[in-house]
C-alpha cells in the first residue's frame, strides 16, 4: 500500500482520480493502471471495465483495451453490484473453469 500511495503521489500529485482522467484512450488507462505497484496486465484491465461500468469512465477505445472483461454480462468484479451479482460472477467463473478442465 505505501508503494501504491507513493507512486500516486509521486505521479498524480495525490489525485487518485488523475489515473483515468487524464486517460486519453481506454490502452492508456490500462497502461497507468499497470504502472501501478500490484497491477498486472489482468488486474489493470478489470479495474478499467469497472471504472467504465459502474462510474461511467469510458475512455475511447475503452473495451477494446479490457477484452472480454468488456462484455455485458457476470464476468469479473467489475461486474458486481450486489449479492445477487456477486453469485453470477461467481457462477461464470466456475463454469469457465469447468470448461477449461474439460479442455
Amino acid at each position: 500500500m505505501q508503494a501504491l500511495a507513493s507512486v500516486i503521489v509521486e505521479k498524480y500529485d495525490g489525485e487518485t482520480a488523475r489515473i483515468w482522467t487524464e486517460a486519453t484512450t481506454g490502452a492508456d488507462l490500462v497502461a497507468r493502471l499497470q504502472e501501478l505497484p500490484g497491477f498486472g496486465a489482468q488486474k489493470a484491465k478489470i479495474f478499467t471495465a469497472l471504472l467504465a461500468k459502474q462510474l461511467g469512465v469510458t475512455p475511447r477505445g475503452w473495451t477494446t483495451a479490457v477484452g472480454d472483461y468488456g462484455k455485458k454480462g457476470y464476468r469479473s468484479v467489475a461486474d458486481v453490484v450486489d449479492a445477487d451479482s456477486l453469485v453470477k460472477v461467481r457462477a461464470f467463473k466456475k463454469e469457465q473453469k469447468a470448461k477449461a478442465a474439460a479442455g
